[in-house]
């Protein structure tokens, strides 16, 4: 399986498909990684939170494929966004994944409370200087954050990921991250815990495609531009899961799909405004 690429504005290139690893831990993990990576994904999404960087470290040793083939993502914790501290945490990111660098590291949120982020992502443009990681980007920013930080160090991330499903599609922060040239990156994105899976619209188009109803919601990322990061164990869930290239969904699909969206669809009410991940 070829997953198509999208670039990024730092020169670089990602899958417009990803692997999501939350929850994915240990020997069960590194092996769930492994079937990933024989099913065709290259992207690994993980975070210093998750507590799995060295499974994911791990999976890529193992794997069948050069190193340099395979894009790894981590995270930043906000506990950890004071500039020295901030080092010193994508230094043990490394220990951890015993990696020689990391393709891709983030801002987990902007925790606007603390006031901490320029700080962060002066640590994370450091750290990049030095060659522990590829290329910078960030999570669940807004717009107001956004151009904060491009303003305060002249580095644009490369990628945002934000909650991005059917109920909660934020199209004004796709195309106000697309018009900046930073490419939209989606986490739950076919929900979680909610019941989009039996919505009568999504099995309607599932229905006549011939596809399953998360492989229409996974198309719609991919036709939206937006990189999705689904997650599942099983090979046949894995596979399923990037079969997405061989059918199109049409206008009136991607319209139907749009007005799914709910006032506030958030899955846990996590708003970066206000939400702080320590």
């Amino acid at each position: 399986m070829t997953i198509p690429a999208l670039s990024l504005n730092d020169g670089t290139q990602i899958p417009a498909v990803g692997f999501g690893t939350c929850k994915l831990n240990g020997l069960p993990g590194v092996e769930a990684m492994l079937r990933a990576i024989d099913s065709g994904y290259r992207l690994l999404d993980s975070a210093f939170a998750y507590e799995n960087e060295g499974a994911v470290g791990e999976a890529v040793r193992r794997a069948s494929m050069p190193r340099e083939e395979l894009l790894v993502t981590s995270k930043l914790p906000g506990r950890h966004y004071a500039y020295d501290d901030a080092l010193a945490t994508i230094e043990e990111s490394l220990y951890r994944t015993r990696l020689d660098y990391i393709d891709l590291y983030l801002l987990h949120w902007p925790n606007p409370a603390q006031g901490l982020y320029l700080e962060a992502w002066s640590a994370l443009v450091e750290a990049r200087k030095r060659g522990w990681i590829k290329s910078i980007g960030v999570c669940n920013f807004l717009p107001v954050h956004l151009e904060k930080l491009i303003a305060d160090s002249g580095v644009k991330p490369v990628v945002n990921q934000i909650e991005l499903h059917p109920y909660f599609p934020q199209p004004e922060q796709i195309a106000w991250n697309k018009a900046h040239g930073i490419v939209t990156q989606a986490w739950s994105p076919i929900g979680r815990g909610n019941d989009l899976q039996h919505h009568p619209v999504l099995q309607a188009i599932a229905q006549r495609t011939g596809k399953s109803v998360v492989q229409v919601i996974l198309r719609w990322h991919v036709q939206l531009g937006t990189v999705a990061l689904p997650k599942a164990s099983s090979t046949e869930r894995q596979q399923e899961n990037l079969a997405l290239f061989d059918f199109e969904l049409t206008r009136q699909d991607m319209a139907a799909i749009a007005g799914l969206a709910k006032p506030d669809g958030r899955i846990l009410g996590q708003d970066p405004a206000s939400y702080e991940e320590l």
